[in-house]
């Protein structure tokens, strides 16, 4: 039997392992080599890896993890949980059982890309989330914002320390009056009217083409699709879950543990509000070190 059994082994997964291997813990690190941050070219703002690939990140992540022998690797999905502390049961998509004392769910969230065409094939290249990811690489550049409710008032402050040139789009949403006086004051406009396509070249915008038929050009689009956890394992251990503007997260407390005793999460899963390798391997490394420190005798 396992000490702890991760499902999911990006960037959360893999920095939860590195604890538990530290402190030769038997640990079995199930993953399907699926990372939401696979679209992009780089990623930015992780000390001594900053604008290095995140799938080369990762590949030297498991790189180093090889040399702590209790921790285990393996190419697979988890289908089912079953069990309770210290005796979880973890059924793969390849027939394998596998018993753990605890387990740490990292197995991240799935953006839901809007039936745009266009969108999903900018995703990550020139449509992305995060200005703390990517906005230095497109400062001072002619930002556009996709609107997504009230909490994108919020990111129209916040572009400021990177772009003065900011356009928003307001895709069939009402924007309230006092809102609109706001974006107004900023000298912001907003274009009406609901986005028909992403006119693109091999992933970099040249329109926002909308159905009136007016088009509109930017350098960079921001954009903040719902996503959903990329599985539902969570669903059938009955875990409680919190409804956020981006979707649906796993509740966990200032442990990283989860409704279910013994059962921790990290990464995107438990705060898809912010998409950052940095906070997801913080939370990971969390995880991993109480999970380590429940099982102290």
């Amino acid at each position: 039997m396992d000490d702890v059994i991760i499902i999911g082994g990006s960037f959360a997964g893999l920095a939860a392992a590195l604890q538990l291997g530290r402190a030769r813990r038997k640990v079995t690190v199930l993953d399907t080599g699926l990372p939401r941050n696979r679209f992009a070219g780089h990623s930015h703002g992780l000390l001594g890896h900053d604008h290095k690939p995140p799938l080369d990140i990762l590949a030297e992540a498991r790189q180093q993890l090889a040399r702590y022998p209790t921790i285990r690797l393996v190419n697979a999905r988890a289908d089912s949980i079953s069990g309770a502390i210290d005796d979880f049961s973890v059924l793969t998509g390849d027939g394998e059982s596998l018993g753990a004392r605890r387990l740490i769910l990292s197995y991240g969230v799935t953006d839901q890309m809007p039936d745009v065409p266009g969108f999903a094939e900018s995703w990550g290249t020139s449509i992305v989330p995060c200005p703390y990811c990517d906005g230095f690489e497109v400062a001072d550049q002619h930002w556009g914002l996709v609107w997504s409710g009230p909490q994108s008032h919020n990111y129209v402050r916040l572009y400021h320390d990177w772009t003065e040139t900011l356009t928003v789009f307001a895709n069939g949403h009402d924007i309230s009056a006092d809102i609109q006086a706001d974006l107004a004051r900023r000298n912001i406009p907003v274009v009406d009217g609901r986005i028909a396509e992403i006119a693109h070249h091999r992933g970099h915008i040249t329109t926002v083409n909308l159905e009136s038929g007016r088009n509109a050009a930017v350098d960079i689009l921001f954009a903040h699709p719902r996503n959903k956890p990329s599985a539902s394992l969570h669903e059938s251990l009955g875990l409680d879950t919190v409804n956020t503007p981006f979707g649906i997260a796993l509740k966990v407390d200032e442990r990283r543990e989860t409704s279910t005793p013994g059962i921790y999460a990290a990464g995107d899963l438990a705060n898809p509000a912010m998409a950052s390798v940095t906070t997801a391997i913080s939370q990971g490394a969390t995880a991993g070190i109480f999970a380590q420190q429940s099982m102290l005798v």
